[in-house]
């Protein structure tokens, strides 16, 4: 194996046993203010344009017992690459690479999507025990997201909650359901894996968790008097493969770092004189 390049030999067992990990100093305190300043100006200019369009909470009676029965809710924007050039720096930085470099075992790596949440204060929505892969399956399994915490978060205010060492169970059944809408919602069964039960990730305004796509994971209710904001990135190795054809969003396969070899060259949208 290549020497590592951000994490330590500790941090990459940890790794290996719990399928996640958290990261200190990936980003500059200035990096993390300009992500910051960039992803509130996004969510105001976006909250004014179309409020409604933002929700994105879950549905179904197994959410509303777990948010007690109030009104829950959570703001979300996808691909925020294509907002502002913040965020194109922003997951292309030289040490986050490095660390995913390290945690994947690969130089080769492709974007899949990026996205936002905030939960507001009192009734920020939690999410329900997960695995991301029901959302996007691939062959084999390097998907992984990058959680960049943008306040310091805690169970108190919504914060990550993971049952450590569960990607290795592979696929769960999926319990989830489809709205009126036809959105989908994945989740494990909640009575099997509560969220009252999983272990909560505590975490600082600037660190990164990163954790498998097979690992179980959810967050709680934001119960406290401020919003928590989070910025999510998804990647994939280059040699993996989606195994069904969902869940496609702007610069899908975009190389990170290193290349695709596997890409088939292609002249579909060449211009012609």
């Amino acid at each position: 194996m290549a020497a590592l390049k951000f994490l330590t030999s500790e941090q990459k067992q940890f790794w290996k046993e719990n399928g996640y990990i958290k990261l200190t100093n990936v980003y500059s305190l200035m990096e993390v203010n300009e992500i910051s300043d960039a992803y509130d100006e996004l969510f105001e200019r976006k909250h004014r344009e179309n409020l409604a369009g933002l929700e994105s909470a879950w549905a179904g009676e197994d959410m509303k017992k777990a948010a007690g029965y109030i009104d829950y809710s959570v703001k979300s924007i996808h691909n925020l690459q294509m907002h502002n050039a913040v965020f194109i720096r922003a997951i292309t930085q030289p040490n986050l690479l490095d660390a995913l470099e390290d945690i994947m075992d690969t130089p080769d790596i492709l974007l899949h999507h990026t996205k936002a949440h905030v939960k507001p204060p009192k009734k920020g929505a939690p999410y329900l025990m997960h695995q991301d892969y029901h959302y996007f399956p691939h062959k084999k399994h390097t998907m992984l997201a990058v959680f960049l915490n943008l306040d310091d978060i805690t169970p108190e205010n919504g914060g990550l909650a993971v049952y450590p060492g569960s990607h290795k169970l592979g696929p769960l059944t999926d319990h989830g359901l489809v709205d009126e809408k036809g959105q989908q919602y994945h989740y494990v069964d909640p009575e099997v894996y509560p969220l009252s039960k999983a272990i909560p990730v505590s975490a600082k305004r600037g660190d990164i968790i990163v954790f498998s796509y097979l690992l179980l994971h959810g967050s709680y209710l934001n119960l406290s008097s401020k919003s928590r904001r989070m910025f999510l990135l998804q990647v994939r190795a280059a040699d993996d493969e989606p195994t069904e054809n969902v869940h496609k969003s702007p610069c899908q396969g975009l190389m990170l770092r290193g290349r695709n070899i596997h890409r088939e060259a292609t002249m579909a949208n060449r211009f012609t004189h």
